[in-house]
């Protein structure tokens, strides 16, 4: 039975990428029965075969099932018309050439619609109505006319459907811990047209337990199962057990000890909290001499991915020659793909102050989501100085006398040593 296509495939009038191909995926042990009754089939019409894809994506997170790894029997239809196509290990397009196991983007009705239309301001985008991403899992073509991909799409985080489990949530939609060029790979596969290529991608595999490198471009670190619904674990960090946003700070303890990685705003967040019980809503604040020391290297927030989807030599290509009245899409019509991450203001946000009662499923999620300092304080970390310093701010119209604004070194919340 075939899967329902994550990626509706454009009206052929816009895209003139048409693909007779679709990908169904039957159960092995149903076709084993099936053989066994059907001997009498003549080599000239053999059955169809069900193949096994062995996925290219070794997540570092797990998943329920300690076995998952995210292989798939597959069929492409019509069998016989795809098989009898050859097989190629790269195609040239626009006189780029593009090998299997490398990834691409793959030209969707909204990269359409902006090529056609340059000019018209258009709605915010989100990273859904980019190019689609995908990995090459293998090229066939029966001429130079008619070239097809099979491919396994990469998911932006936004697209992920509602009933994703997400450890034990159920979850839809991009999550608070993922970056802005951030994607999800999977094991959902699918048969292109290779005309509706804009261009490579590059894509890594961030290893968020190797703390020395920092991630450029897109990468993934998380994998999504469409047969069970379900991604892959993420590194927990901090005190709060939860993952990295790569696009937010995280700063490292020193202590050798520990050596724990802790986010800024659970580092802001503990911080208020003393403060607003030490001087609550109508003490000022005053400062103590502050011991000097000499400190270290500032902590720096470390990313590390290790390359995936390395291309593989071949002595074996073809030049796509797209027919008269098919229209490719080109790179250059395309704007660009990789948003500069902008790094987000350490100033906290205010919630809601704290009420009696069960907490809402947010804040038992959230250990941050509690501020009894609402509308008293705020804080910054001033991670430009060596040691790292927090910045609170008295935001108290009734308190005279005291500071306004004074620093505070930061300290461990696991630990409680201090942060050079």
């Amino acid at each position: 039975m075939a899967t329902a296509r994550k990626r509706p495939r454009p009206e052929l009038e816009e895209s003139q990428a048409e693909c007779p191909f679709s990908v169904v995926h039957p159960d092995p042990n149903e076709k084993e029965k099936k053989t066994k009754r059907r001997r009498q089939d003549s080599e000239e019409h053999p059955q169809p075969k069900i193949l096994l894809q062995a996925s290219p994506f070794s997540p570092m997170g797990k998943f329920k099932d300690p076995n998952n790894t995210m292989d798939r029997h597959y069929q492409v239809q019509p069998y016989q018309k795809w098989m009898d196509m050859t097989r190629y290990n790269s195609f040239v397009l626009n006189g780029v050439k593009y090998w299997s196991e490398g990834f691409i983007f793959v030209a969707n009705n909204s990269t359409i619609e902006r090529q056609k239309n340059p000019g018209e301001t258009l709605q915010p985008r989100k990273k859904s109505d980019d190019d689609w991403v995908a990995r090459i899992l293998e090229i066939r073509a029966s001429d130079e006319h008619h070239v097809y991909a099979r491919v396994y799409w990469m998911y932006w985080p936004d697209e992920l459907p509602t009933g994703t489990l997400d450890g034990k949530k159920s979850v839809q939609g991009r999550q608070w811990y993922h970056g802005a060029n951030e994607l999800i790979a999977s094991n959902h596969m699918d048969v292109i047209n290779v005309v509706s290529v804009t261009a490579a991608a590059t894509v890594n595999q961030w290893d968020e337990t190797n703390e020395e490198e920092v991630q450029p471009a897109l990468y993934w670190r998380q994998a999504f199962d469409v047969r069970s619904m379900e991604l892959s674990s993420a590194e927990l960090r901090c005190q709060c057990n939860r993952p990295e946003n790569p696009d937010k700070r995280l700063f490292g303890c020193s202590n050798e000890d520990c050596k724990k990685w802790l986010h800024d705003e659970c580092l802001i967040h503990e911080a208020l909290l003393k403060t607003y019980k030490r001087l609550g809503t109508d003490k000022p604040h005053r400062s103590a001499p502050v011991k000097e020391e000499d400190g270290g290297e500032g902590a720096k927030r470390p990313l590390s991915p290790s390359e995936s989807g390395a291309a593989q030599t071949t002595e074996q290509s073809i030049d796509v020659k797209p027919e008269e009245h098919q229209q490719t899409i080109k790179l250059a019509d395309l704007e660009g793909t990789l948003p500069a991450i902008k790094a987000e203001s350490a100033n906290v946000s205010v919630a809601e102050p704290k009420r009696r009662g069960r907490p809402r499923k947010s804040e038992r999620d959230d250990p941050t989501a509690n501020k009894p300092y609402e509308g008293l304080f705020e804080a910054i970390i001033l991670s430009d100085l060596s040691p790292p310093m927090l910045e609170v701010t008295d935001l108290r119209d009734n308190v005279t006398g005291g500071e306004k604004s004074w620093t505070e070194p930061l300290h461990c919340l696991i630990c409680n040593h201090e942060l050079q």
